[in-house]
Parts: structure tokens; C-alpha cells; sequence
């Protein structure tokens, strides 16, 4: 395996505890204490997979995060003592991958990490990498969107969603089937994850187009519907 894990926590009791359980599982890893030197050390260290915990000195994890994701699409699982819904939610629209609350079992973080890799390495080609609408264009290989051939930054998840319910057009999902299809593995989200993400994609695709919309489904979930 060999594959590198960076550990970014202040707390080194934490740190030791995840070096050792994750040599044991075959990982290196990288130890970083601060959010300032964490930046600094992505772009060097090229790790697999971030362990990032929010409250860092120098730089917080938000920060560290949003950084980190203007050049990279290195996966990042949170770390935080904060477990409230919006804690969550800011996580993943920053682009985050996944969240995990203190205290937590060390082995639980060991198998959150496996299941992101793994998603991360699935291959792509069995599915189409591009879809395409009236004034409208996502393509998941690239991570980029087009609106009336204007490329519009979005967050990796808002991505992956308008993508997911693009490629299957016409097909209502409820919340709880788009938070295991796209967030993947056993996402521990609140639901209402979906419904911001939607929100923040309505705003970018509002009046783009009279030949599809992002619909809600009342009591069920989301659809995108073509005319």
C-alpha cells in the first residue's frame, strides 16, 4: 500500500495515536501541527489523503481547507470537537470529503480513510465524463462548469451533484440516495446537506434555460427535468 496520510492536528497526543494505527494498517505518514505550515506541505509532501482538524494555530482548518482545494483535489476528511449540522455543511462546501467528530475511535478513522481512497481511485471511464444541456456544461473529469459557455466556480460537491442528477435526467432522488451516490461510502451527513447544495446551485443555474430545471419533488427529494 504505502500510500501517505498527513495528519494535521495541534495535538500530539492525537497525532501519535493516528500515526501508529495507521502504520499498522500500511500508510506513512506526515505530521503537521499548524495550519500555515499544512498548506506549505500538501504541495510538497503530495499526500494520498488530509487529516485536518479545525482548530489549528496560525491558519484554521477552514482556511487550511479552502487553500488547499484552489490547487489541489487531494481528498480531506475533517477532524473537529464540533459536531453541529452547519460545522458539517461548511466542511463540505469547502471541499471536504468527509467529517469526523471528536472524540472518535481511532479505527473508525482508519476505515473512513480506506473508503475515500477507494472512491477516489474508482475508475471514471464506465461513466460519461461530460454532460451537456442548453447553456450548460459539466464535465467531471476537469471538475469544471459552464454556463452559457461561461466557466462558474463551484465547490467538488456541488459539482458531483448537478452531475449526478444530469446524467440521470427525468429520475427523482430522494436525499437520502443522493447523499450515499455522491458523498458515497456510509456519509454520516444530515440531509439537509442536499438541500444546500441544491439552493447554492438554483442560484447559479436561475434563468439559464426553459429546456430543463433542478426541481424539487415535494416530500420525496430532487429531479433535474428536461422539457
Amino acid at each position: 500500500m504505502n500510500e501517505k496520510i498527513m495528519i494535521v492536528d495541534d495535538d500530539e497526543n492525537i497525532c501519535e495515536l493516528l500515526r501508529l494505527y495507521l502504520t499498522k494498517e500500511g500508510y506513512t505518514t506526515v505530521i503537521v501541527n499548524d495550519g500555515l505550515a499544512a498548506v506549505e506541505t500538501v504541495a510538497t509532501a503530495k499526500p494520498a489523503l488530509v487529516l485536518l482538524d479545525i482548530m489549528l494555530p496560525k491558519l484554521d482548518g477552514w482556511q487550511v481547507c479552502r487553500k488547499i482545494r484552489q490547487n489541489s483535489d487531494v481528498p480531506i476528511i475533517m477532524i473537529s470537537a464540533k459536531g453541529e449540522t452547519f460545522d458539517k455543511i461548511l466542511g463540505l462546501e469547502l471541499g471536504a470529503d468527509d467529517y469526523v467528530v471528536k472524540p472518535f475511535e481511532a479505527k473508525e478513522v482508519v476505515a473512513r480513510i480506506k473508503a475515500v481512497l477507494r472512491r477516489a481511485a474508482a475508475p471514471v471511464s464506465e461513466m460519461p465524463k461530460e454532460v451537456n444541456y442548453e447553456n450548460l456544461s459539466v464535465n467531471i473529469t476537469n471538475y469544471e462548469m459552464k454556463v452559457r459557455g461561461v466557466h462558474v466556480d463551484a465547490p467538488p460537491k456541488e459539482l458531483e451533484l448537478i452531475f449526478h442528477l444530469a446524467s440521470n435526467p427525468n429520475r427523482v432522488f430522494t436525499r437520502d440516495q443522493l447523499l450515499d451516490e455522491v458523498w458515497g461510502f456510509d456519509y454520516y451527513g444530515d440531509s439537509r446537506t442536499v438541500d444546500v447544495h441544491v439552493k447554492r446551485l438554483r442560484e447559479k443555474l436561475e434563468g439559464v434555460s426553459d429546456k430543463w430545471e433542478l426541481k424539487t419533488v415535494w416530500s420525496v427529494g430532487y429531479k433535474f427535468e428536461t422539457h
